[in-house]
């Protein structure tokens, strides 16, 4: 198949390869571009754990400190992989969205051992310092990078549209998933969507653009890279 993938920069690389591994013929068209802030606040006093909702809040933190020998709980495995990657080794994977995070943070760890440290970006996904706090734990965010939605569809991936020579589209989050109908619109290429599958990451991603005239919405069994990918091969 020929896919669009529309994961920024720092973590295309690794899914163009997997996918070319397959067989599947790749188009990068990165709707994000990530801004690390190199002077941002990062307090880890009394911390017992650090929070990454995503391996950019890892690779963020890693530019940010040389500290490894923090505790980290990760949303999922490829959170997880990216925060063994940076040397740390404590390392465990909610293999799910921030609810599940949350829950294995609470089974695992005590209040009174120390606040945990959410590394995270400007903007948030669901509310995972809401549900730990009601658990009792104290949450100290470190915004310590911001994304940026691309304004126009990137060269490549409005040709492959306008040629109808794409397959599918893999996308990743719903902020994603809006900028991409957004800019599809704009670019007057609906109708070109109706020979291409759109694969979710989750139902949250397949909602904001389930209204685009797709062959089909593929949405993965569980929140995860694995899963997506899985539906490839469906």
């Amino acid at each position: 198949m020929r896919l669009i993938n529309t994961r920024p920069a720092d973590d295309a690389a690794s899914l163009t390869a997997s996918l070319a591994q397959m067989g599947h013929t790749v188009v990068e068209a990165p709707l994000m571009t990530i801004r690390y802030d190199e002077d941002a606040d990062l307090d880890l006093t009394d911390a017992q754990a650090l929070l990454a909702t995503s391996a950019n809040g890892i690779r963020a933190f890693a530019r940010r400190t040389a500290r490894r020998d923090i505790a980290v709980f990760a949303v999922g495995d490829a959170t997880a992989r990216a925060a063994e990657q940076a040397g740390f080794q404590q390392v465990r994977s909610a293999a799910g969205d921030v609810a599940a995070l949350a829950e294995l943070v609470i089974g695992a760890l005590e209040p009174a051992a120390g606040v945990l440290v959410h590394a995270a970006g400007s903007r948030l996904a669901g509310d995972l310092a809401g549900a730990l706090e009601e658990a009792g734990f104290e949450v100290r965010r470190a915004v310590l990078y911001g994304a940026e939605t691309a304004t126009e569809l990137p060269t490549a991936a409005a040709a492959a549209l306008s040629e109808r020579s794409v397959d599918g589209v893999l996308l990743y989050s719903p902020r994603t998933a809006a900028t991409f109908a957004d800019l599809v619109r704009r670019a007057t290429l609906e109708d070109c969507l109706s020979e291409a599958n759109v694969f979710c990451l989750s139902q949250a991603v397949a909602e904001k653009i389930a209204d685009l005239p797709w062959r089909a919405v593929c949405v993965a069994e569980r929140p995860e890279q694995d899963a997506l990918i899985e539906l490839l091969n469906s």
